[in-house]
């Protein structure tokens, strides 16, 4: 497939979305930006979450993982249904009752000023490194079949990439993104689809051959029961639960979008159809990694390394679709591509910004500044978190050793893991602690964590963590609040 027509494919895709954000951010004001003006129907709302999920890591990572870690990943894709349960039942009436802009807020409630910081650094820091890795692998694609070929550096992509994120967000916040994002998700699963098509052509399946080639294939195992491997499913099912839980539940990006809704019982309908479409459509991207596994397995295709040496599965879905499979899959892999490198970031950015602006600097109670001053540092902020996300995937570039997908959940582990511990505290208990330590605490808690999950195998036997890494981490921020506690 031609540089020019992938090209020609980014800009139309580009196109759309500037026309949507023309469209939706006519008469925008502060309450658009940052809830959509309570309006977002809760269908759109469901399926634009949808793309914010996936993303690029779904969308690439994924599949080529499935050569290692079989269907494992579905392991943790069953625990995320069940922490969506949670979200619905316990934290969406929470945010709702107290009528929240940032979730964050409710920290400062019920424990402070410092423990509200404390949280909202937290979710900065997890947002920037994840939506980086994200972006970092859709950007690499993009810029190793076609940058590359104009002799455009890797940093100038990455730039390009995000002015035009720049370019629709800056102005329509949240109430663009829900329909962005719906055109990214129904591109995403289009895409899939068409490359499932296009494999099954090349390999001369019909659906019946398909299903059973999946089925008899060894690397479509989804159970593993070896208690000491991370593949274990009890490690991966209750990290999923608990990933879930705070990816979504305790994440900004994710709520604010619920939060747009017209009311509880819509955001509550968005979150239950969402985790019913997010388990199917993972299936189908695992089936994808089966059928692309087998049809390099008959080509003989060597992959390129990585940063250490190692075959760099993420480049397996790009390298067949776009050298292999012909025309039809080349354009579904480029069209979901694209969709996949915007939302990895657009609705960051905006969410990022939200959390900056009432939870550290506190604009919106500050009564000195007037709306235009508000308005002009908002876009300040906006676009300064854009150049730190820039900087992080440079970084990122620098230190690529592993599938993006083990990058994320490892970070997810580490920087939401105090975020649960908060929250449940919060919830479960009535106890005050001293808001003065809370940040302490948040910072030891992980530190503990590296310090047990590098040393497990001596420590515990051999045992090896995976994603229940997150509930220890969790715990350790419940105990260490609990030692904090303010005196009768």
């Amino acid at each position: 497939m031609s540089s020019f027509l992938i090209l020609l494919c980014v800009l139309g895709y580009f196109a759309i979305l500037m026309a949507i954000s023309w469209y939706t951010s006519k008469k925008a004001d502060a309450d658009s930006y940052f809830l959509g003006n309570k309006n977002s129907p809760w269908y759109i709302v469901a399926f634009g979450m949808l793309g914010d999920s996936l993303s690029g890591v779904t969308f690439i990572s994924v599949p080529g993982a499935v050569g290692a870690a079989k269907f494992g990943y579905l392991q943790l894709v069953l625990g995320y249904f069940f922490g969506y349960i949670i979200i619905s039942q316990l934290l969406l009436p929470l945010y709702y009752r107290l009528n929240l802009v940032s979730i964050y807020t409710y920290l400062e409630q019920r424990f402070g000023t410092k423990t509200q910081k404390t949280g909202a650094y937290f979710f900065l820091l997890s947002r920037i490194l994840g939506a980086g890795a994200r972006l970092f692998l859709a950007a690499s694609v993009i810029q190793l079949f076609i940058f590359d070929a104009l002799g455009i550096p890797f940093w100038a992509t990455i730039l390009i990439v995000i002015l035009a994120i720049l370019g629709y967000t800056t102005k329509g916040g949240i109430k663009t993104l829900v329909w962005t994002d719906s055109l990214q998700s129904l591109l995403l699963i289009l895409g899939v689809v068409f490359s499932l098509v296009a494999i099954c052509q090349s390999l001369h399946f019909s659906f019946g051959d398909m299903v059973q080639a999946i089925a008899n294939d060894e690397r479509s195992q989804i159970f593993f029961w070896d208690v000491k491997e991370k593949s274990f499913f009890f490690k991966q099912f209750i990290g999923g639960v608990f990933i879930a839980a705070t990816m979504t539940g305790l994440d900004q990006n994710m709520m604010q979008k619920n939060l747009s809704c017209k009311n509880l019982g819509e955001a509550q309908k968005n979150i239950t159809w969402f985790s019913v479409i997010m388990v199917i459509t993972n299936v189908f991207f695992l089936s994808l990694g089966v059928l692309l596994w087998i049809y390099r397995d008959q080509l003989q295709i060597e992959l390129p390394m990585n940063a250490i040496g190692k075959p760099d599965t993420d480049k397996l879905f790009p390298l067949l679709a776009l050298n292999h499979l012909g025309l039809m899959a080349g354009i579904a892999f480029i069209v979901g591509l694209t969709a996949a490198t915007f939302s990895s970031a657009d609705s960051v950015l905006t969410t990022l910004t939200t959390s900056y602006y009432f939870d550290i600097a506190n604009y919106d109670n500050d009564m000195s500044f007037t709306f235009a001053q508000k308005t002009k540092r908002r876009r300040i902020i906006h676009i300064c978190f854009a150049i730190l996300l820039f900087l992080t995937i440079l970084v990122k570039k620098m230190l690529n050793s592993s599938a993006v997908i083990d990058t994320v959940m490892r970070i997810a582990n580490y920087t939401y893991g105090p975020l649960l511990g908060l929250f449940a505290f919060g919830l479960f208990t009535k106890i005050r602690v001293r808001d003065h330590f809370t940040p302490i605490v948040c910072v030891i808690a992980p530190m503990i964590c590296y310090y047990i999950d590098t040393h497990s195998v001596q420590l515990l036997n051999g045992y090896k963590f995976g994603n229940e890494l997150i509930l220890l981490n969790g715990t350790l921020t419940f105990i260490g609040l609990f030692l904090s506690k303010e005196k009768e």
